[in-house]
Order: C-alpha cells, then sequence, then structure tokens
C-alpha cells in the first residue's frame, strides 16, 4: 500500500527588487519565550499618524511664537501704563499747584471790588501756564493725544452735567417732599387757627348778644325793646372776599373761610352796636344810694319818682362814658347842677348830674371811656355822688342792668 504523500504549494519567493510605496502595509514583528505576535499597520493609518504629529508639530510652533509675542506686547503696554502713569502723576501735580494758584486769584478778585490790569494779567498768565503744561503731557504721549483729551473731556463734562443734573434733580425732590410736608403741616395749622378765629369770634358774639339781651329787660319793664339788628336787616355789604381759583377748587377751604368771614362780620356788626350802647360803670368805685323808680326824697322825706339811679363816689373820681356818642348838653341845670347828656345815636341818651368840674363841651364828640368830669355835689344834692340816667326813645329806663353787664 503505497501512502500518497500531501504536496503544499511553496509560496514563491519574494522578490527585492521592486519599489515600494512609503505608505505601503507594514508588518511589525515581536518575539519572545517562543511565541511571535504579528501586528500590521495599513497605509491609513501610517498617513493618519503622520498629520496628527505635523499638526501637533505646527501646534506647538504657533504656541511658541504667541507666547513670545504676547509678552513683547504685555513688556511694552506696562512701559507705557508705566509712563502714563507718570505723566499723570506729574499732571495732577501740576495742576494741584497751579490750582492753588488760580484759588489764591480768585479769591483776591472777590475781595477787590474793581481789579486793576495787573491783577487780571497775572490771572491770564496762570491760565496760559496750566494750558502749556497741558498741552505738553500730551504731545510726548501718543496715547493722551489732543484729539483724545478733547473726546474724554467732551464725554466727561456731559457725565458731569448728567451727576449734576441728577445731583440738583434729588435736590429738587427733597426740597419739593419738605415743602409737601410743610404744606400739610401748614394745613393743619391753618385749621387750628380757622377753628380758633371761629370759635373766639362766635364767643365774643354770644358775649355782645348776651350783653344786648341783659340791656333788653329793663327796657320790656317800660314795653319798649331794643333791636340790636334793625340796622342790618335788607343791608348788603360786608368784607370784600375776591374770586379765587384755589377757593372755588377747594370746597372745604372755602367753607371755612365763607364761615369765619360771616363770623367776623356778626362780630364787627355787633362791635358797631355795643359800641353805641351804653354798657358799663360810669364811675369805678361805688355804691347805690338810691334806685332807680320810687324813692324817699332826700328832702321832702316824700315818695317821688326816680329818674336814675345815685351812685356814690369820691368827690374828684372821674366819670367816664360808656359809649360813644355827642355831647348835646354840658351846662348847670338847676336841680342837676352840671349837668352833661351824651346822645348815643342809636335811641339811647346818658345824663351825668350833680358833677363837680365838666371836661367837655356841647357838640364834642366822645368815645368809649372818654373821661366827662369829676364826682361832685352840685344842685339838688345832699353829697357826693352821681346822677346817672339811661334814656331809650326818651323814656327814662333802669341803668342798673346796664351797669352789671360786662362785655
Amino acid at each position: 500500500m503505497k501512502i500518497k504523500k500531501k504536496i503544499e504549494a511553496v509560496p514563491p519567493r519574494a522578490v527585492y527588487g521592486k519599489k515600494k510605496s512609503i505608505f505601503s502595509p507594514k508588518e511589525i514583528i515581536f518575539r519572545g519565550e517562543g511565541r511571535a505576535v504579528v501586528f500590521k499597520i495599513s497605509s491609513f493609518m501610517q498617513m493618519s499618524t503622520l498629520v496628527l504629529l505635523v499638526a501637533i508639530g505646527c501646534w506647538n510652533l504657533y504656541s511658541y511664537y504667541i507666547y513670545h509675542q504676547s509678552d513683547s506686547i504685555i513688556s511694552t503696554k506696562e512701559q507705557q501704563l508705566g509712563a502714563t502713569r507718570n505723566a499723570y502723576v506729574d499732571l495732577m501735580t501740576e495742576f494741584t499747584a497751579l490750582n492753588k494758584s488760580i484759588s489764591s486769584i480768585v479769591a483776591e478778585l472777590k475781595e477787590v471790588k474793581n481789579p486793576d490790569e495787573k491783577l487780571i494779567k497775572r490771572y491770564r498768565n496762570q491760565a496760559e501756564i496750566i494750558e502749556n503744561k497741558v498741552n505738553k503731557i500730551t504731545s510726548e504721549n501718543k496715547w493722551l493725544s489732543p484729539e483724545t483729551v478733547s473726546r474724554r473731556t467732551d464725554f466727561y463734562e456731559a457725565m458731569l452735567e448728567r451727576d449734576i443734573a441728577v445731583s440738583e434733580r434729588d435736590a429738587l425732590k427733597k426740597q419739593l417732599a419738605e415743602l409737601e410736608s410743610s404744606v400739610e403741616e401748614m394745613r393743619r395749622l391753618e385749621d387750628d387757627v380757622f377753628e380758633k378765629i371761629k370759635t373766639l369770634s362766635a364767643k365774643e358774639v354770644d358775649k355782645m348778644k348776651k350783653a344786648l339781651s341783659a340791656v333788653n329787660r329793663p327796657l320790656r319793664e317800660k314795653g319798649l325793646y331794643f333791636n340790636a339788628l334793625a340796622n342790618k336787616k335788607g343791608s348788603s355789604g360786608g368784607p370784600y372776599i375776591p374770586e379765587n381759583g384755589l377757593l372755588n377748587r377747594n370746597k372745604e377751604l372755602s367753607e371755612k373761610i365763607s364761615a369765619i368771614y360771616r363770623n367776623m362780620e356778626d362780630h364787627d356788626y355787633y362791635r358797631q352796636v355795643v359800641a353805641n350802647t351804653p354798657i358799663g360803670k360810669p364811675v369805678w368805685s361805688y355804691w347805690v344810694t338810691s334806685p332807680f323808680g320810687s324813692r324817699l326824697d332826700p328832702f321832702k322825706k316824700s315818695r317821688a319818682t326816680h329818674k336814675g339811679i345815685d351812685l356814690a363816689s369820691m368827690k374828684g373820681n372821674k366819670i367816664k362814658v360808656k359809649a360813644r356818642g355827642k355831647v348835646t348838653r354840658s351846662e348847670y341845670a338847676s336841680g342837676y347842677g352840671n349837668l352833661i347828656v351824651v346822645d348815643h345815636g342809636n335811641g339811647f341818651v346818658t345824663k351825668y348830674g350833680h358833677l363837680d368840674k365838666r371836661y367837655v363841651k356841647k357838640g364834642d364828640e366822645v368815645s368809649y371811656d372818654d373821661v366827662l368830669g369829676e364826682v361832685g355835689s352840685t344842685g339838688r344834692s345832699t353829697g357826693p355822688h352821681l346822677h346817672y340816667e339811661i334814656l331809650y326813645r326818651g323814656v327814662p329806663v333802669n341803668p342798673l342792668p346796664f351797669l352789671q353787664t360786662r362785655l
């Protein structure tokens, strides 16, 4: 039996004379411990690796260049910054020194009302010096050109004006707030003042009304009545209150002011009435020795009618008129002795008898509390006293309520 041997194909012999591409596939063989490991490197991998290495190299070269260029630029900028700082220090030093000089000149100009030409020339020289210093610094530094300085100056002037405007606006807001607070406080005070005026005028009017009401008591006993409003009915006038837009818009304030004017008008009217009504004591110190009406006559010792009251007082005490009016009599009149009669013009007439001295004459105008004369004992009298009569529309009325009434 014949054994056939398998004949394997023998690979062709390598030909080493043929040229291959630089990026042709390659193999890397690692041998060790009877083993061999083969790594195949394709053409694409070789080309990719080469490109990556070239890119890394280029990046390193670029980084190196940039690093050295940046260092040079930074060094240049630092030199310029140092020069800028020095120039700024020099500028500020010069400016401060010159500013002090200018300030002193300005102070001198303020003190001198009419500065002479020498002082003005000195000020101009100082201004030219500081301008030349600024021009010199700007010309020595390219970064500080006149155009740059002008632009930045305009910018900072605008910023300064804006800051000034903002500051003025804030100040105005503050002033406005203070004014509003002051106005509010004034309104409160105004309300208080209005209320007090209204209250005081109302009190005064009530007091005068009560006095006139007290005066009417003895008049009613005689069937008479003094109408204090007689002259007010159908009359017109009063204080002039011009049209005011603020009052028209503020109804509450308008009503308050109108109420006050009405009260003041009433007050003035009643003051006029009271001024012509004999209310008060014609002598300060007295005592009643003979009442009004029926009495025992001091001479005949029989009942008689007494048209007034006798107010005993020290001889020489002053007699005062208690309402304005006009003297219609000033003479010696038998039983009255020295007599003064005053017509007060509203129906009231007062008589003063037994005076020691008379200070007024017929036709004289008298005002409240004017002195008419002195207490005496002239005429039909038993001692120093004032015979005091009050007549309303020619009818004698009891003077005692008039004396006892107070305003």
